[in-house]
C-alpha cells in the first residue's frame, strides 16, 4: 500500500485589479477502484466561501465567487491519497476478445466515450496517422492498445508550451509535438474509432528517481482509460509509454479535457493575466498523521520560479470576461 501527499498551487496574477472572479476547480482526487482520498483541503486567497458538488461521472467539483477587487488569485489544493497496487495487466487477451468487447458495449451505456467530443474529433490528419500506424481492428484489443500507446510515444515529442489549452489535435499532428493533453486526445480519437470506449483522465503522476518519464513533475498529468472485457477500465499513458499503474493518481474523468480542466473560470475586468502552476507529489509506505497539515511555503516566489511559464497572450483583443484554464 502507498500513500501520496499532493500539493497543487495555482496562481493567477492580473496586470490590473479585477472586480470579480468565478471559478470551478477539479483537484480533489477520486475515491474509486484502487485509490481512496483520505483528506482534501482547498485554500483560496482572497478568502471566500467554497461550495462543492459531484458531477454525473462522480468527479468532485469545487466552485467559488470572489466579488471584491483583487490583483491576484491563489488556489492551494492539498490531498492525502491511499493507493492499493493494481493487479498486473496482461499483455494480450483471449482470441474472442473483440466479440466480448462488442457485447459489453451493446449491453452497456458507453455512448459518451465512443462518440467524437470537443477535443477528440477525427480529422484528415488523424486519419492519415491512423493509416500510417496501422490502427485497425486486428490481433486483440489489449495488444492493439499497447501498440498504439507505444507508437504515439515514438511518433510525438513531448514539448511544453508548443500547444495551447484549446489547441485542436491537428496542431500536435502537424508539428509532431505537444504535451500530455495532446497525446491523450489523439489516442482517445484513434481508440474510439475502433469501437472501444475511451475516456480522458486528469490527475497526477508520481515521479521516482530512475523513471524515464517525459512529463514534468511540477504539473498535472493526463492519460486515457479504455474499456476491456474482464478487466474494466485500463489506463494507458502515451506521453510516457506506460500502462497506468501505481504512480498514476486519478482526479477526474471525462470525454476529453473540456470536461475536466483543473481550473476553469472567468473574471470581470479589462486586464492581462498570467497563470503559474506548481505541483508537488510525495510518496510514503506509512500514512502521515491525518491531523498534520502539509507545510505551506511562505515565499511564493520560489514556487513561481519552478512553475510552468505563463501561456502566450491571446491574439485577439482582451475581453471583459476571459476564461482561465491550465494546460496539462
Amino acid at each position: 500500500m502507498l500513500f501520496y501527499s499532493i500539493r497543487h498551487l495555482t496562481k493567477f496574477v492580473y496586470s490590473k485589479a479585477v472586480s470579480e472572479s468565478v471559478m470551478e476547480v477539479r483537484m480533489h482526487p477520486r475515491s474509486d477502484s484502487n485509490q481512496r482520498c483520505l483528506t482534501f483541503s482547498l485554500s483560496v486567497s482572497p478568502r471566500c466561501r467554497v461550495f462543492s458538488y459531484r458531477d454525473h461521472l462522480s468527479n468532485n467539483v469545487h466552485h467559488f465567487d470572489i466579488p471584491g477587487q483583487h490583483g491576484q488569485l491563489v488556489v492551494i489544493a492539498e490531498s492525502l491519497v491511499e493507493y492499493q497496487p493494481l493487479a498486473d495487466i496482461p499483455s494480450f487477451l483471449a482470441p474472442d476478445a473483440w466479440g466480448e468487447l462488442d457485447s459489453m458495449v451493446a449491453e452497456g451505456d458507453y455512448w459518451e466515450m465512443l462518440l467524437p467530443s470537443e477535443f477528440a474529433t477525427p480529422t484528415p490528419a488523424l486519419e492519415k496517422l491512423a493509416a500510417g500506424l496501422g490502427v485497425r481492428r486486428r490481433d486483440d484489443p489489449m495488444m492493439l492498445l499497447r501498440e498504439i500507446n507505444n507508437s504515439l510515444y515514438d511518433y510525438f515529442s513531448y514539448s511544453p508550451r508548443t500547444t495551447r489549452v484549446d489547441s485542436p489535435i491537428d496542431e500536435a499532428l502537424e508539428s509532431r509535438q505537444g504535451v500530455c493533453q495532446d497525446f491523450a486526445h489523439i489516442m482517445i480519437t484513434l481508440v474510439r474509432q475502433l469501437g472501444i470506449p475511451c475516456r480522458y483522465v486528469s490527475g497526477y503522476l508520481y515521479h521516482r528517481k530512475g523513471d524515464r518519464d517525459r512529463s514534468t513533475s511540477d504539473a498535472t498529468h493526463a492519460w486515457v482509460e479504455a474499456l476491456l472485457p474482464h478487466l474494466g477500465w485500463v489506463g494507458f499513458d502515451p506521453t510516457n509509454a506506460l500502462v497506468a499503474g501505481d504512480r498514476h493518481i486519478r482526479t477526474a474523468l471525462g470525454r476529453d479535457y473540456a470536461d475536466v480542466p483543473p481550473t476553469k473560470g472567468i473574471f470581470l475586468g479589462r486586464t492581462a493575466s498570467d497563470l503559474y502552476v506548481a505541483v508537488q507529489v510525495s510518496a510514503s509506505e506509512e500514512p502521515p498523521a491525518l491531523d498534520q497539515d502539509l507545510p505551506i511555503p511562505e515565499d511564493w516566489s520560489m514556487l513561481v520560479e519552478k512553475a510552468q511559464a505563463p501561456p502566450p497572450p491571446p491574439a485577439e483583443p482582451l475581453l471583459q470576461l476571459q476564461q482561465a484554464q491550465q494546460q496539462q
